[in-house]
């Protein structure tokens, strides 16, 4: 026999985690680090970076890996050092003094839903605005003692890491995150074993795995399909935001409505009630309802229950931002729940349509989300119009301003956005009551007790530390992607903190206009250029990959970035993120926002820029219309000049040069007796003190209690008492209704006004008797008057007069309508009748309606 010269099998290779060993005086490092807490305590972040600074940097920041990457005899060293010890401990005793507060259980308790959160950016599950509000939101809940739990995913691969190539090309790469190595923990049963949540797809099962993430007091539960349980098609599910095509955009939005509900059921977590932080989350409902059908309740009966205790808000100001799904499409994984409700599937599918009974209609995540919801907001005052126009083809017979959707405007997580260097101000000048009373205008206004010469050293601190950041932060990449060093190294040198700065960093859409700036090549040249007035843009941002328009712009702002008269006076900063972020929002002078109006649903990083004594100049749009005030910023107008696009661009382009050159610039460079402008730091103070303390996430928090947590949760305790009977009377009665509404019948009426029309000053009647079939007053009538408007619009609701029933006898009711006109002029008339009961929350939750002639 010949002998092999050599033979092996193939390995089986085992992951195999090791951790790092603290030692026991340093374990309440680890519990600290396993908190998101640390990222909005500085003293926790400052303790984090001593233990070993370089270090602490090279890992991003990222307490667990800092920890595990620590060297035993740096840890020694620690344990030995008395000073150090001390401060261990002292820091943890704030961390526990925080931590073991009690939730405050007279506000209803949340259960929140979102399919992004902007926590810190070590957690790579966010990619713009809509993550940063959900992340300021559950800490904003954590300091405010709020009984909250939330719900995400925990991508295997997040938002995309952006880069530019040399001639200004966005390149995405994603890079795979370490769970073992994030502020997480795996969430476990009481044998220690990884919980799994089975979520139904077609005719098989999803299975995924649950982490928690501590935010402060707030458990954030995030799922993870990415397991083996699973085929490569589902593991697929959790590893981009916002990737893949329609199909696993469906699949995603089953595992955080229906998964995430059945999350919270393996963990036995009840709330009051149910907020979706836009549609993706909407099927949450579907899934309740299911749960209430399989405990004994009707369809009907279990639909008042989930409405009552259901909160949907939308951030998309135009339909095509929303989910739309092909009937073909959402039946092959939805086709199974009709049976489970007890309805039809035309019924079901129609829940997610404007017109029901339209089947050419696609199914829309954000209109099953107002279907299934007794609440709707928008995220800014004027949002909230615009989502009462964009939503009114659901509620038919009601005009978009009688809309029940309101409104609460976006805020910011103050300890979270503003510098160590303004708080240290706020602390000294500030009362005590501070931290617990953000939103009092007052305590603001001591801001004007702070001398001038304090705000403007610590501004210029600040626009020097963003200054040293992106020498340190973006050197190398520059040198490795751009080419020639010198012109590298050049750029750098002309990075002039003492020039006027002014961000422009957000999502690099095509509504977001980052363009404007551009229109005028050689007047900005003169602008960037003046030696005495030196100004200095900074351009930040990621445009979806399937966005080439977006994409486009980014390429042009690097190409006009790198002529010679702008190189180093306009610069684009690549992967735009939270830390990046929370260095420009404290370091430049002006925040600029400029989108096509309206829509811009809020914004929120002009509001972060508040705290930290940057002036915002932007178009009147989303928060800003509310948040200008004169003497504070600067505004574009709302208003439209022209309705096509590209010349209003023009002309608002024009403005900001215009206001840049004779307002802006001229104020910044005032210097009298002084080596700053007392007039600019004068804005800075009226900024700070009438705008920031309304754009706070403490504020925004306690209007969604004030405007719809607190009735929500009264109004389903209701519901749901003995054995949830007034759920069950309402539907019976609505049931009731449905079936003679048909018959509903005018006996008689005299409508002499609404035929012939009257005079000013003279009091006329309108009167109806009303056959109810048996229905016992469940009705009620109005007349809606209209007028004619010169806007687009066209018309506006004048008046809604309502008529009184002044007598019955058996089913025929009598109705009587006063009016007496007071203005001239021609309207249109009409009566409406609606159904009227006492618990119901308002017009739209039973939006039957039937115009009499």
């Amino acid at each position: 026999m010949k002998i092999k010269t050599g033979y092996a099998n193939s390995p089986q290779w085992k992951e195999v985690t090791i951790k790092s060993r603290l030692p026991e005086q340093l374990k309440c490092l680890d519990e600290m680090a396993h908190n998101m807490w640390f990222g909005w305590n500085h003293e926790a972040r400052s303790l984090f970076k001593s233990l070993d600074e370089k270090l602490y940097e090279e890992v991003n920041q990222n307490p667990v890996l800092l920890l595990d990457r620590l060297s035993y005899d740096r840890k020694e060293e620690i344990v030995n050092n008395a000073a150090m010890m001390q401060r261990v401990q002292d820091v943890y005793q704030q961390f526990r003094t925080y931590m073991d507060v009690e939730p405050d259980k007279s506000r209803p308790s949340v259960a929140y839903f979102s399919m992004e959160y902007g926590i810190n950016q070590v957690l790579k599950i966010y990619s713009g605005g809509l993550g940063m509000l959900a992340g300021d939101y559950l800490k904003e809940a954590s300091d405010s003692n709020v009984d909250m739990c939330a719900v995400g995913f925990l991508y295997r691969y997040g938002y995309f890491k952006q880069s530019l190539s040399m001639d200004g090309q966005q390149v995405a790469q994603y890079e795979a995150q370490n769970f073992n190595a994030l502020p997480i923990e795996r969430e476990v049963d009481e044998h220690g074993n990884p919980i799994v949540v089975d979520v139904p797809y077609l005719d098989y099962t999803v299975h995924a795995y649950v982490w928690r993430v501590n935010v402060g007091r707030i458990k954030l539960y995030l799922l993870d399909t990415d397991n083996d349980m699973n085929s490569p098609y589902d593991q697929s599910i959790t590893h981009a935001l916002y990737g893949g095509d329609w199909e696993n955009r469906l699949k995603q939005e089953i595992m955080l409505g229906v998964g995430g509900m059945l999350t919270l059921k393996k963990l036995g977590i009840k709330k009051q009630v149910y907020h979706c932080n836009e549609g993706h989350a909407a099927l949450c409902n579907l899934q309740r309802l299911c749960d209430y059908v399989k405990s004994g309740l009707t369809f009907n009966q279990a639909m008042e229950l989930v409405r009552a205790s259901s909160l949907y808000t939308v951030h998309t100001p135009v339909p095509a931002g929303h989910d739309y799904f092909d009937e073909a499409l959402f039946g092959k994984y939805m086709n199974g729940y009709p049976a489970l409700l007890g309805i039809s599937w035309d019924e079901f599918i129609g829940m997610g349509r404007e017109n029901p009974d339209d089947h050419t209609e696609r199914f829309c995540m954000s209109t099953f989300a107002c279907n299934t919801s007794q609440e709707v907001n928008g995220v800014s005052k004027l949002h909230g119009w615009v989502s009462q126009k964009m939503f009114a083809p659901i509620w038919q017979g009601y005009y978009p301003e009688e809309s029940h959707v309101g409104y609460v405007t976006n805020g910011v997580h103050l300890p979270t956005w503003t510098s160590t260097e303004f708080r240290r101000i706020y602390d000294k000048y500030f009362d005590a009551s501070f931290m617990s009373d953000q939103s009092n205008e007052e305590i603001w206004h001591d801001i004007y007790q702070v001398p001038d010469a304090e705000i403007w050293e610590t501004r210029m601190a600040l626009k020097k530390k963003l200054v040293a950041y992106i020498r340190e932060k973006f050197t190398e990449n520059w040198l490795k992607n751009q080419g020639d060093p010198s012109r590298v190294m050049s750029l750098l040198e002309r990075i002039n903190p003492n020039a006027l700065m002014i961000g422009f960093c957000r999502r690099f859409a095509t509504y977001k206009r980052a363009h404007l700036l551009f229109t005028d090549i050689e007047r900005l040249s003169k602008i960037v250029n003046n030696p005495e007035r030196p100004v200095l843009f900074f351009f930040s941002g990621k445009a979806h990959p399937a966005d080439g328009a977006g994409q486009g712009l980014i390429k042009k702002i690097y190409e006009i970035s790198q002529r010679p008269e702008f190189l180093g006076k306009i610069i684009f900063l690549e992967d735009y993120d939270m830390q990046l972020a929370r260095r420009l929002v404290s370091g430049v002078d002006i925040w600029m926002n400029t989108p096509t109006r309206p829509l811009e649903a809020s914004g929120t990083s002009g509001e972060k820029a508040e705290m930290n004594g940057v002036v915002n100049l932007s178009v009147l749009d989303g928060w800003w219309v509310e948040g200008y005030r004169d003497g504070a910023g600067w505004a574009l107008p709302q208003k439209r000049t022209y309705e096509n696009q590209a010349y209003q661009d023009q002309l608002d382009a024009s403005t900001i040069y215009s206001m840049l050159e004779n307002e802006i610039i001229p104020l910044f460079f005032r210097h009298e007796e002084q080596d700053y402008s007392k007039e600019w730091v004068k804005t800075i103070k009226n900024s700070i003190a009438t705008i920031a303390p309304h754009y706070t996430m403490k504020r925004q928090l306690d209007d969604y209690f004030s405007k719809f947590y607190i009735k929500q949760a009264q109004r389903f305790e209701q519901l749901d008492a003995n054995n949830h009977q007034i759920a069950k009377d309402i539907a019976h009665w609505k049931e009731n209704l449905v079936a003679h509404w048909d018959a509903i019948n005018v006996v008689s009426k005299d409508t002499t006004f609404l035929e012939n029309g009257g005079e000013t000053g003279v009091r006329y009647q309108v009167k109806y008797v009303i056959d109810e079939q048996g229905l016992d007053d469940a009705i009620g009538l109005e007349i809606v008057s209209l007028r004619t408007l010169p806007d687009s619009d066209g018309r506006e609701v004048y008046k809604i007069i309502p008529f009184k029933m002044v007598k019955h006898e058996g089913n025929q009711y009598t109705f009587v309508a006063e009016l007496e006109p007071d203005v001239a002029g021609t309207f249109k008339l009409c009566v409406r009748m609606y159904p009227k009961n006492a618990y119901l929350p308002h017009r739209q939750d039973f939006c039957y309606v039937k115009w009499l002639d």
